[in-house]
């Protein structure tokens, strides 16, 4: 079992030690489903990225902001968001840890009833 807490403090720790001021380890990976904790230190950023088809993140420490062709959300420590389902990319406000939470590889038949539960709940 895994410590989040224990997890979220040695990646921001290795973040501040990396020239590029992130760090990122996959505690878990279990058939389809993955889970990363990402560290940035404040202003650092992850560049816009292709979404998995089913995607959370989760802020464990600090604040973040989540941007994309829709605008920005800031997500601030306990906070939890789907992942848009666009190109988008992530900023820290100041020193942050957050679980990201995705399956990258949905069969096409699911995929179409995550779409749909998406769509329902905005």
């Amino acid at each position: 079992m895994d410590d989040l807490n224990a997890l979220a403090r040695q990646q921001l720790d290795d973040a501040k030690a990396s020239p590029h001021g992130r760090s990122a380890h996959l505690f878990l990976h279990d058939g389809p489903l993955r889970q990363t904790v990402i560290a940035l230190i404040a202003d650092a950023e992850l560049n816009e990225y292709n979404a998995p088809p089913a995607a959370s993140l989760q802020v464990l420490q600090g604040r973040v902001q989540l941007t994309g062709p829709g605008g920005s959300q800031e997500l601030k420590a306990g906070q939890v968001a789907m992942l848009p389902h666009e190109r988008h990319g992530l900023r820290a406000i100041e020193d942050s840890a957050v679980l990201l939470t995705a399956v990258p590889d949905v069969p096409a038949r699911a995929r179409g009833a995550l779409h749909a539960a998406a769509g329902a709940r905005g």
